[in-house]
């Protein structure tokens, strides 16, 4: 995944107050990277800026690939989804970019001619899709897509685009109340600096990529791990809420490169990033984290101009967390 390692640290930009003229302190890290994934579980996009809608960057997660009966597939039994490349229209990224009858999506995968989705086209809606806890209605991207995806895996499969016009999937409102995702697994945005994979990797005996944590925003600047107590930041003029620590499943295991599984980062998440570790203070149920799951605060709003972050933008931490143990997880 392009931009998601290595590259030099942008200087932030000068900036002494907010949106609404409150003092800010001096940045605590800047955004180096920031990537889309329109379809879930496939490889992400790695881009200059990118527009935050109600649920997200815009395009992020918007497309799934399902069974024949509905149910999303991911990394965690489809390894091969990390192969699976995605372009868009460098200017979908823009904050007002509209699709034209010729705009696409373009997917590759090995073995397969690139297969082409079209951005504007009217869909047939299919019911009893299903990601999670949550199921719904989704528009179907045809039978085209159906068998180059069926080709590649082996078995009967779809690839469906999210209802915004009929669908809302809320996010837990233990955490954030009053937010909502596409096919994201439970949140907007996740977080995570490259100083924190540095200190994984000083442990590691073989280096991991970011892209294993498949984050929307990586930040450099800070120290290791410390996105985990930051409660309030902001980037650029928008406010972002740390509400949970990002609990890791079997994918960060995943060569993104090959889609072969491993037993690492996993293994030394478990001695270093545990509950046991963390949270001392809770029930240990032995899950690792890394990373924080974010939502904006002006994504509630239904005005849309102006909410962009790009590379380069300083990040403001506001209100942190008094540690670990009582960080939401």
């Amino acid at each position: 995944m392009a931009g998601l390692a290595g590259g030099s640290i942008s200087k932030p930009r000068a900036m002494d107050k907010g949106a609404a003229g409150e003092a800010l302190p001096e940045p605590a890290a800047t955004v180096k990277s920031i990537v889309v994934y329109p379809v879930k579980s496939c490889r992400g996009i790695s881009v200059p800026q990118a527009a935050i809608t109600s649920a997200g960057f815009r395009w992020d997660r918007q497309w799934l690939v399902t069974s024949s009966s509905g149910r999303a597939f991911t990394q965690r039994v489809e390894p091969k989804l990390a192969l699976v490349e995605v372009e868009m229209p460098p200017a979908a990224f823009t904050g007002d970019w509209q699709p034209t009858p010729d705009s696409h999506m373009v997917i590759r995968a090995p073995g397969l001619d690139p297969l082409k989705i079209p951005l504007g086209a009217k869909r047939a809606t299919v019911d009893d899709v299903s990601v999670w806890e949550w199921s719904g209605s989704a528009f179907d991207e045809g039978d085209e897509a159906a068998e180059w995806f069926s080709s590649y895996f082996g078995k009967p499969s779809r690839l469906v685009r999210f209802n915004e016009a009929l669908e809302i999937r809320q996010t837990n409102p233990d955490y954030a109340q009053g937010y909502k995702v596409l096919f994201a697994d439970a949140f907007p945005f996740l977080l995570a600096s490259q100083g924190s994979v540095d200190a994984l990797n000083s442990v590691l005996k073989e280096p991991v990529p970011m892209n294993r944590f498949r984050p929307n925003i990586i930040v450099d600047g800070c120290h290791p791990y410390s996105e985990d107590l930051w409660k309030t930041i902001k980037i650029d003029k928008l406010t972002f809420l740390g509400v949970k620590l990002c609990d890791r499943c079997k994918v960060p295991t995943i060569n993104q490169d090959n889609g072969i599984p491993g037993v690492e980062p996993t293994e030394a998440l478990q001695a270093l990033r545990s509950d046991e570790v963390l949270r001392p203070s809770h029930k240990n149920k032995r899950r690792v984290y890394f990373g924080q799951n974010l939502v904006c605060k002006e994504s509630l709003s239904a005005k849309d101009e102006g909410r962009i972050i790009k590379v380069g933008d300083p990040i403001y931490v506001l209100e942190t967390f008094p540690s670990s143990d009582q960080v939401p997880a």
